[in-house]
């Protein structure tokens, strides 16, 4: 029985798919199926085929975004769990293997990030799970630091949806990725959403994955990646906190947008940063909040400790 489904969406990037194919290709764990949503590529990619993987491509007329094929993919997935994976990675064999090998530790394990280090430099992090702040700042963690330091399993606030496997049932419960958000932020506001429900996100290091990183974008920094994370970064606090919430942590998120947007003045995107906040703030109410009254207050208190508790981990640079 095919217990998991593998969903990479694809703009343009074939060599680098190909490339994650062949590593798949490999892998210890052989059952599972492969499904890549292509965004509408000019460079061949969707002629790609494999020998040796259940591999279906679903080629898209244009580019819908990187949430919107990736809930495409989802929609379409039968099995009890599915892994997403950007088409910049390479998989370490024994991958698919550690990810269902640790989402089953518990039923109540909504997602599994992957250990995901540079595709250079193979000793150290590019992430560990992600972290999101008080001053609504969303981090990876470990980022740049020595692998060896992430070697424990741990709980986190979120996976990175670079590399992540997620429990179809509660993703039924949750939701899909918010294709509002277009790309970035998707999975922070996914795994905020989940740990709202009482569920958990965990980091599972024996899953390794090397990861190019800005393959798509091709820098770290440009417009519209700017301007997207910065719009995405209000519509995961106003879909995630209650109002009382968004109070108490108002004069927190207004330090974290004002020295955000003091930095990108420095990269010279200052313009774009301020755009994406203010379309952000203005689009809010048109999106759909978390059920709020659903949840237990305690719920929300230990969250809020979290947040605090990972400025702290930003600043040491966890």
């Amino acid at each position: 029985m095919t217990e998991v489904t593998i969903v990479i969406p694809n703009y343009n990037g074939k060599v680098l798919l190909e490339n994650c194919i062949k590593t798949l290709e490999q892998q210890t764990f052989k059952e599972f199926k492969l499904l890549v949503i292509d965004n509408g590529s000019t460079d061949g990619s969707a002629s790609l085929t494999s020998d040796v993987l259940d591999m279906e491509i679903i080629a898209l007329g244009e580019n819908t975004g990187f949430c919107k094929a990736v809930n495409l993919g989802i929609k379409k997935t039968k099995t009890p769990f599915v892994i997403l994976l950007n088409n910049d990675i390479e998989a370490d064999p024994h991958f698919v293997e550690e990810l269902l090998k640790g989402i089953k530790q518990s039923e109540d394990i909504f997602s599994g990030s992957a250990m995901m280090l540079d595709f250079k430099q193979r000793d150290i992090l590019d992430n560990a799970g992600d972290l999101y702040t008080l001053l609504g700042w969303a981090r990876a963690r470990g980022k740049g630091k020595p692998a060896v330091l992430y070697e424990e399993e741990a709980d986190i606030f979120s996976s990175c949806g670079g590399a992540a496997i997620y429990r179809m049932e509660l993703l039924r419960k949750t939701g899909l990725l918010d294709e509002r958000h277009f790309a970035y932020l998707e999975d922070v506001d996914l795994g905020y959403r989940a740990k709202i429900m009482g569920y958990r996100n965990r980091y599972f290091p024996a899953a390794k994955v090397y990861h190019v990183g800005s393959a798509t974008t091709g820098t770290r920094y440009n417009e519209k990646k700017v301007y997207l994370a910065a719009r995405n970064s209000m519509f995961v606090a106003y879909k995630n906190m209650p109002l009382a919430q968004r109070i108490v942590n108002a004069p927190f998120l207004f330090a974290g947008v004002l020295i955000k947007w003091l930095f990108f003045c420095r990269k010279g995107f200052g313009r774009e940063y301020r755009t994406g906040i203010k379309e952000g703030i203005a689009a809010c109410r048109s999106l759909k909040q978390a059920d709020f009254a659903a949840q237990p207050f305690g719920r929300y208190a230990k969250l809020e400790l979290e947040l605090i508790s990972n400025i702290f981990r930003v600043l040491s640079g966890k």
